[in-house]
């Protein structure tokens, strides 16, 4: 079992971004932070880290449950962390969206 893996690699393989330079982009912009400190795309995380991500202007936080490498699919990949994000920053999307939909 892997004791420590890249922090740019396991937001892909999880699947919090859609490619492996997007996630290797974000954490050199800032947007990816273990604890309170920013992160380099080299970084590597261990089990149990709490991780923040700014995407799409959402704050969002994921606990590390397990180690991978490579990208598996959804159902595989929502096993390796638990979401942490808070109610009120998923429920931004819905308070912006209300009433901007054209009928």
């Amino acid at each position: 079992m892997l004791k420590k893996v890249r922090i740019d690699k396991w937001l892909w393989s999880v699947r919090i971004f859609k490619s492996r330079s997007l996630s290797t982009e974000a954490c050199k912009s800032s947007k990816v932070k273990i604890g309170e400190s920013n992160v380099k795309p080299s970084t590597s995380i261990e089990v149990g880290q709490i991780v923040k991500v700014k995407k799409g202007g959402f704050n969002l936080e994921y606990k590390v449950l397990k180690l991978i490498e490579k990208r598996v699919g959804a159902p595989i990949a929502v096993t390796c962390y638990e979401d942490l994000t808070p109610q009120e920053e998923l429920q931004k999307f819905n308070e912006w969206f209300v009433g901007k939909a054209a009928p």
